[in-house]
C-alpha cells in the first residue's frame, strides 16, 4: 500500500470532531422527520422482493431536530424513511444509495483512501461520506457487496450494492446502517438505520404462522443541550432513546404507544439499533413481568441449527440486547383489566467507566379492540424447511484457538481490540489483517474484557456459537448463534470477564472484513480490526 495514502490519527480525530457541526450548519430542506413524543407506533414501510430481486433507491439526508441534534436518514423514493427490506433466502437486494448531504466546508478534512483496485467508490472520504453495512447478513465482503473498509459514497454521488443472500440464510431480523469509520456513531445516533427481514420463519418455527408481526426499532441520540447539565442528575441516562422514531426523552420518559387488542398473540421483532445503549427489555403488566416466548436472536431461530431444521421457543422474562442485537419473540397482549402495561428496559450496570443505562419505559401498551388490523401477518401456510447455514457447527472440530482482548487508554480516549501476543493498535483501513484464516475453518475465540466498562463483540459476514462464559460452559439453552455479544466489564480485580465463541468460516465468503466493539463510540475511536479469509484451496491467492 502507498504510505502516502495512510490515514493519520490526527486527521481522523479532526474529522470526528468536526463531523457533527458541519452537518448541523448545513442541514437540508429534505430533512429527516420524527414523530412527536407520546405518539402511537406505526410500522415502517415494507418493501418485498419479487421474482428473487428487491430493487431499492435510497437517499442519505440530514437535518436538525428541535433540540439541535443532527439527524441522518435513508429515504425511499416515495419519501418514506428507513423502509423495512423483505427478502427470501437466495434473493438479491440491489440497493442504490445517493448521498444528498452537503459537502464539507473545508477540503482539509478530506482523507485519501488506498490507491488502485482496493478503492471502492470514491477515492477519498470526508465528514459527509457514507456507506452501508448489512448487519448480520452472511453476504460477501467484496466491493459492491457488504464491504465497509474502503467503500465511500461522497456528497452528490451514488453507489449501487448487490447483496446476494445465501440459499441457507436463516430467516429473521437483520438491519442496515452506515459504517464509515470515525462517523458511525453520529450517523447511527442520528437515525440512519432500518430493518432487513429474511422471510420464511414460519417454515422453521411454525409457532409464529399466521401471527401479526411488529417491527420495533430502538435507537439512541444525545440528550438535548449540554451533557454537562444533566451529568449529575440522579439516574440520568447517557443517551436518550426512541422507539420507531418516537422519542422517549429524559426526564419525563413519556413512552411511545403500542395499540393492541386485549389478549392478542403477536410476533414482535425488536432491534436494538442504538449506537451505544445496552437494553434489558421486559414486558410488565401492572408491575408483573410477562413471559416472552423467544423465537430468534440475531436473525437465527432458536434451536434451528441442530439438523432438524425446526426451531423451538424458550420462555424468558427479560432479554439483554446489546447495541446491534435483535430479539424476536411471541407476546400475549394485556387483558382489558390491566391498568399499566409497559415495555421497558431494565437498568444495566456497564461498569465504572461505562455509560448510564437506567430503568426506563420504552412503550405503553394500550388495549384497543380494533388494533393490529393493519399489521403485516406472518404467512399461515408452513412450507418445507431448508438446510440451515450453521448446521454441524456445534460438533465441528476447531482448527485454531485464539485469544483476543478489549483494552483502553482512557487519557487519550483510545480503544483497542487485540489478538494476544500482538501490540494494541488503533484501527486504520491500511492496517494489515490482525488475523488470517482459511475458508472452511472453524475456530474457537476467547475474548476478554480488560476494561472497566462493557464492550460488545461483533464480527461481519459470519455468525458464531456461544460456548463459555468466564471459562464455564453455558447451559444448552444459552448456546445461541449470534453476531453480537455483550462482554461485561472488569471490576478492577480478579479474572477478566470473557466469552468463548465458535467462529464459522465454512461459508463461501472470502476476503477482508472487520470485527469490532459495537458500542460505536468505541469503534470510531479505534476498537476494530481486520480479518482476512483466504480461499480454501492450498494455492488460493490472498485478496
Amino acid at each position: 500500500m502507498n504510505p502516502g495514502c495512510k490515514l493519520t490519527r490526527v486527521v481522523l480525530s479532526f474529522l470526528v470532531a468536526v463531523a457533527i457541526p458541519v452537518a448541523a450548519a448545513a442541514g437540508t430542506s429534505n430533512g429527516c422527520a420524527r414523530f412527536p413524543v407520546g405518539s402511537t407506533i406505526s410500522e415502517p414501510e415494507n418493501l418485498f422482493s419479487q421474482n428473487g430481486v428487491l430493487r431499492v433507491n435510497l437517499t442519505y439526508q440530514t437535518s436538525l431536530d428541535t433540540n439541535g441534534n443532527v439527524l441522518y436518514c435513508f429515504v425511499n423514493e416515495d419519501g418514506a424513511e428507513s423502509p423495512t427490506l423483505h427478502v427470501k433466502p437466495g434473493d438479491t437486494l440491489i440497493l442504490t444509495v445517493t448521498n444528498r448531504l452537503p459537502p464539507p466546508s473545508s477540503t482539509s478534512m478530506e482523507m485519501a483512501m488506498p490507491r488502485g483496485s482496493e478503492i471502492c467508490g470514491a477515492p477519498s472520504m470526508n465528514s459527509s461520506s457514507v456507506n452501508v453495512h448489512y448487519h448480520g447478513t452472511n453476504s460477501s465482503p467484496k466491493c459492491g457487496a457488504d464491504e465497509v473498509i474502503r467503500t465511500v459514497i461522497n456528497p452528490g454521488q451514488s453507489f449501487t450494492y448487490k447483496i446476494v443472500f445465501p440459499q441457507d440464510e436463516p430467516p429473521g431480523l437483520y438491519w442496515y446502517h452506515p459504517h464509515i469509520h470515525g462517523l458511525s456513531e453520529a450517523a447511527v445516533q442520528g437515525g440512519a438505520s432500518g430493518a432487513i427481514v429474511v422471510d420464511g420463519i414460519e417454515s422453521i418455527q411454525p409457532a409464529v404462522a399466521g401471527l401479526p408481526q411488529r417491527i420495533l426499532l430502538v435507537r439512541d441520540n444525545p440528550l438535548p443541550g449540554s451533557s454537562d447539565s444533566v451529568a449529575h442528575e440522579l439516574q440520568a441516562p447517557e443517551w436518550d432513546i426512541s422507539l420507531s422514531y418516537i422519542p422517549v426523552p429524559f426526564p419525563s420518559y413519556t413512552p411511545a404507544v403500542i395499540s393492541i387488542r386485549p389478549g392478542a398473540r403477536e410476533f414482535w421483532r425488536l432491534g436494538n439499533l442504538a449506537a451505544d445503549t445496552i437494553l434489558d427489555v421486559q414486558l410488565q403488566y401492572d408491575g408483573q413481568p410477562q413471559i416472552l416466548q423467544l423465537v430468534g436472536i440475531d436473525g437465527v431461530p432458536v434451536g434451528s441449527q441442530d439438523g432438524t431444521r425446526r426451531g423451538h421457543t424458550t420462555a424468558v422474562k427479560h432479554l439483554l440486547i446489546p447495541p446491534a442485537g435483535r430479539a424476536e419473540f411471541i407476546i400475549t397482549g394485556p387483558p382489558s383489566t390491566a391498568k399499566n402495561a409497559t415495555l421497558l428496559t431494565r437498568a444495566v450496570d456497564t461498569g465504572t467507566d461505562g455509560d448510564s443505562d437506567p430503568t426506563r419505559p420504552i412503550a405503553a401498551l394500550q388495549v384497543n379492540s380494533d388494533a393490529s388490523q393493519s399489521l403485516v401477518r406472518i404467512p399461515a401456510k408452513v412450507g418445507a424447511p431448508w438446510a440451515q447455514r450453521f448446521e454441524g457447527l456445534s460438533e465441528a472440530h476447531p482448527t485454531a484457538h485464539r485469544q483476543l482482548y478489549f483494552s483502553e487508554d482512557n487519557p487519550d480516549s483510545q480503544f483497542f481490540i487485540t489478538v494476544e501476543g500482538q501490540q494494541p493498535v488503533l484501527f486504520d483501513p491500511n492496517n494489515p489483517p490482525a488475523i488470517v484464516t482459511r475458508q472452511g475453518s472453524v475456530e474457537d475465540w476467547t475474548i476478554q474484557n480488560r476494561t472497566l466498562e462493557n464492550h460488545e463483540f461483533h464480527i461481519h459476514q459470519i455468525h458464531f456459537l456461544l460456548l463459555d462464559r468466564n471459562g464455564r460452559p453455558v447451559p444448552q439453552a444459552q448456546r445461541q448463534f449470534l453476531d453480537t455479544i455483550d462482554v461485561p466489564h472488569w471490576t478492577g480485580s480478579g479474572p477478566y470477564p470473557s466469552v468463548t465463541i465458535r467462529m464459522d468460516f465454512r461459508g463461501p465468503d472470502v476476503g477482508d472484513f472487520v470485527y469490532h466493539c459495537h458500542i460505536l463510540e468505541h469503534e470510531d475511536k479505534g476498537m476494530m480490526a481486520i480479518i482476512r479469509v483466504v480461499g480454501s484451496s492450498p494455492d488460493a491467492a490472498q485478496p
